[in-house]
Formats: C-alpha cells, sequence, structure tokens
C-alpha cells in the first residue's frame, strides 16, 4: 500500500468511523524489539463507542469513555494537599511508582503518583519557600498516594521552585525526572508571555529528579543541558537517558544524556554527564519535520549517529529568550544534528523509545503553516536504542484522526496511550505498534478552550489509567474498567 493509499484509508476510516487504521510496516519490527504482542485473540482495536460517564467524585459527566470504564477525579486546583499546601494549577506529565508501604500493610492497591505542574512567570514559589529552588518560581511537583479508584491517601510537595515543569520521564530506579520547558532567569531577557525574568533568582531550563515517595532534590542536572526540556527516558541497556526539546516556533531535537555513573547502581542520577543529539548519518540537517519540504513517509528507517554538545550549560548573559533557547541546540545543528518540529512526550519499551513531534508532518487540505515551524497534526518516532535506528511510525492524516500528540505512555503490551493537545475535543487516543489509531476518552469538560490531556500514566499493575486535564483549573483522573477488551491488554 502506497503512503498516499494509506492516508486515503485512513480519511475514508476516520470519516466512518471516528478513527483511522494503519496497517503499517513495523509489525516485524516492533515483534522483536518490543517484546511484547500486538492485540490478540479476539480482542478488537479499541473498546467501542464513547458515552458520558459520570465522575464519582459528584456525579458530573467530566469524561467521554466506553461502556464498562468508571473514574474518579482528584485533586483539583485550589484545593488542598494533605500537607496543607494549596494545590497549584497546569497539572501535566505524570508517572505512577507502586506503594510498596500500603500494600504491606493494609493490602490495599495504592500507587506513587508524582506530578508536575507546568506554571510559569515570577509568581512565587507554592509550598515551602525555604525548600524551593527559586522563591519566585510558581512551578514543581506533587506527590500523591493513591488507590486505584482515585481514593487519595496522602499527598504533598516534593519539588517546588522550578518553572514549566512540563513532562518528564520515570526511572526504574524509582525515580521522576521532572523536566523546565524554559530557558527563563534573570540572565535572559523575558519570555514570549512578557514576564519578568528579572525578578527570578534562579536560572532555569534543566531536569531535576524526584524519588518516589518524598522530596526532590532541589538542585539540577546541569549537563543534561539548559534548553526547552519535555520528556525523559531512561534505557538501561545504553545507560542513556533520552530527551526530547519543544523549542517552540524553533528548530527542535532529540537528545541523549549519558550520565558519569550507572544510575541503577547508584540510584541517582548524577551530573556531570556527556549531552549528544541526534544526526542522520550522511544527511546532515536534515528536516524530519516537514518545514522546508516533504517529510519522510511512514515507515522510513534511518541509520543515525550521536554529535557532542560542548556547551550544555551555555553563558547566555544578556540574550534575548529567543537567543537563549536555541543556545544549546545551535551547537548540535552546527555539527549536522537532525531538525524536528516540537518533540513532546517520551516513553520506552523494551529497548525502542517512542516520542511525538506536535506539528510535524504534511498539512493537511485546508490547514496552514503561519509560523514556519511545521503545521503537519503530528508524527510518532520511534528509536530503537541498540540498532542506533530511528523510524517513522505514524502520521496524522488530518486533525480529525490525530490533533497535535502530546504526552505518551504505554500499556502493558506496548500500545500508545497518546494525550491530544489540539482543538478537535482533546482525546485520549491509543495507537498499536502496527500503526493503528483508535479513541478511548474525550474530555467533556463544557466551555473550557484551554483544556489539554496530560499526564497519562498506568499504575504498576495495569489495572488503573491515571491521567491529567491541564489548565489553569486543572485535575487529575483514576480510570478503571475492562482492560482485556481491547488494544491497551
Amino acid at each position: 500500500m502506497t503512503d498516499l493509499d494509506r492516508r486515503t484509508f485512513i480519511r475514508q476510516g476516520a470519516a466512518a468511523a471516528g478513527a483511522g487504521l494503519l496497517a503499517g510496516p513495523f509489525q516485524g519490527f516492533f515483534a522483536s524489539a518490543a517484546n511484547a504482542s500486538a492485540p490478540h485473540g479476539g480482542h478488537r482495536l479499541g473498546y467501542g463507542p464513547l458515552a458520558p460517564v459520570a465522575d464519582l467524585r459528584d456525579g458530573i459527566e467530566r469524561l467521554l469513555l466506553p461502556k464498562g470504564f468508571r473514574y474518579r477525579s482528584f485533586d483539583v486546583t485550589g484545593g488542598t494537599l494533605t500537607d496543607g499546601t494549596t494545590i497549584p494549577g497546569r497539572h501535566d506529565g505524570m508517572a505512577a511508582f507502586r506503594d510498596g508501604h500500603h500494600h504491606r500493610r493494609r493490602g490495599r492497591r495504592t500507587s506513587v503518583l508524582v506530578r508536575n505542574h507546568e506554571v510559569n512567570g515570577p509568581v512565587g514559589a507554592f509550598g515551602d519557600p525555604s525548600t524551593a529552588y527559586d522563591t519566585a518560581a510558581g512551578g514543581g511537583t506533587t506527590t500523591v498516594e493513591v488507590d486505584g479508584h482515585g481514593n487519595v491517601e496522602r499527598s504533598f510537595v516534593s519539588l517546588n521552585g522550578t518553572q514549566m515543569n512540563c513532562s518528564g520521564g520515570p526511572m526504574p530506579w524509582g525515580s521522576w525526572i521532572t523536566c523546565e520547558e524554559t530557558v527563563n532567569g534573570p540572565d535572559v531577557g523575558n519570555d514570549f508571555t512578557g514576564a519578568d525574568n528579572s525578578q527570578l533568582t534562579r536560572k532555569h531550563g534543566y531536569i531535576f529528579e524526584v524519588p518516589a515517595g518524598r522530596r526532590g532534590r532541589a538542585e539540577p542536572v546541569r549537563n543534561a543541558g539548559r534548553f526547552a526540556h519535555e520528556a525523559a527516558a531512561y534505557d538501561k541497556r545504553t545507560n542513556a537517558v533520552y530527551l526530547t526539546e519543544d523549542n517552540f516556533g524553533f528548530e527542535s531535537g532529540f537528545y541523549r544524556y549519558l550520565p558519569p555513573t550507572s544510575p541503577m547502581r547508584r540510584r541517582r542520577l548524577d551530573d556531570g554527564g556527556r549531552l549528544q543529539m541526534l544526526a542522520v548519518t550522511r544527511n546532515a540537517n536534515i528536516d524530519l519535520a516537514g518545514v522546508t519540504g516533504p517529510p519522510p513517509e511512514v515507515g522510513s528507517s534511518y541509520a543515525v549517529e550521536w554529535v557532542d554538545i560542548d556547551h550544555p550549560d551555555p553563558d547566555v548573559d544578556g540574550f534575548t529568550n529567543d537567543q537563549a533557547i536555541v543556545a544549546v541546540g545551535a551547537q548540535g545543528r552546527a555539527r549536522g544534528a537532525a531538525i524536528f518540529s516540537r518533540l513532546e512526550g517520551a516513553a520506552i519499551h523494551g529497548n525502542v523509545v517512542y516520542f511525538t513531534s506536535t506539528q510535524g508532518g504534511r498539512t493537511p487540505p485546508g490547514d496552514v503553516d503561519p509560523d514556519g515551524f511545521g503545521a503537519g497534526r503530528g508524527q510518532i518516532w520511534a528509536y530503537h536504542t541498540t540498532r542506533e535506528r530511528l523510524y517513522l511510525l505514524y502520521e496524522s492524516p488530518s486533525r480529525e484522526v490525530l490533533d497535535f500528540p502530546d504526552n505518551i505512555t504505554t500499556s502493558s503490551n506496548g500500545t500508545l496511550v497518546i494525550c491530544e493537545d489540539g482543538d478537535q475535543g482533546n482525546f485520549l487516543r491509543g495507537l498499536s505498534r502496527r500503526g493503528r489509531i483508535f479513541d478511548f476518552a474525550k474530555n467533556n469538560i463544557p466551555d473550557r478552550t484551554d483544556d489539554e490531556f496530560a499526564g497519562a500514566t498506568f499504575s504498576p499493575d495495569y489495572r488503573t489509567l491515571y491521567c491529567n486535564i491541564q489548565a489553569s483549573s486543572g485535575l487529575t483522573f483514576a480510570i478503571w474498567g475492562p482492560w482485556r477488551r481491547g488494544g491497551f491488554d
């Protein structure tokens, strides 16, 4: 099937059923690379049509879900954590960890959630200012001990005084890496919001480590770079933390951080390592986003190499924000690094790192690219960490099928859960390793214009899917139901 025929097939399926199906070219690759089976044994791809379901917290129908699924929301912005702190807004990336204490003592199925809050501007740190990295910055993480039905046991501030904590990634030694999607600081000019950077007390644009169940270290991993970090994924085979960059309005890159010591042995991520940026072998500065020309076809694959970033934390004193935000990536591109459009979510399954390019791909008919950094509706990429090869798994044919993919996670069998950041109603969608897409949930909160799904993560036993609605007034959901009926099991 040609790519043109494939896209036509998806559009026709979307018009008929609200989702596209793609019989992609990765069936053999993902079966061996991810060591997990595709939907099998009579399982259908999705879970059936979506319908309003009442929130068990208060009876309001906030989500559309398939038949048999239930949910409870909790930790609404403006509420109170059990440590007495007011819950901040902009709930974003998140991961769930096993809560061994409650499993042993109470026999209850509980998880520890570490949750980002993507708050910008010098608005003051939430929580105790004495523990803040920067007392003027309002982002950070909160930690929630919660059961599989959304009943909160304990919640507290686990990192404060950071800024624009967007996504990150869970580490197998039991930590969350939280990423600042900014380069704000007192040394650079104001960002696009116009907020006064001179009020900040420290530089931002770093990653921080937050151990599950306790406070994180309020010091950045500076050698992992100062840029608009989005997400992180660790591969123990290569001992690398893979990092995405959402350089909104500019060229973005895919990075890896090689720590100086083994995190698995030390159970922490140390500073002082080496930062590198992905380049396609014998194709310097290839445009994989479709900004300067047609993007690659679905199924394309590339041998890659990694180029060093000599100055991961460069001196940008006196730079404008636009100059500072490209200071790291420009070093990689000078050595041939590949160009993407707005890299956001990342997740690892087996030895494959999946990551999203929110505005990559062909511009669908009727859409435009007014800003010059891509008006595609999104790409899903896959990087095989030991083969050192990059694959284009999926490209959205239209905003009705997939609209700006953002945070992602993987289910037990390797199917991706995709959080949308588009304008078609906000969905959680599934994408199988065979490149087939389906709808799982839709935001049903009325009169909200800035909402997006974020932070999707399964509990360690895969019986509950936790996710956030990111907004100025955000909240978190616990969703459970007949997973074995469809593609997430």
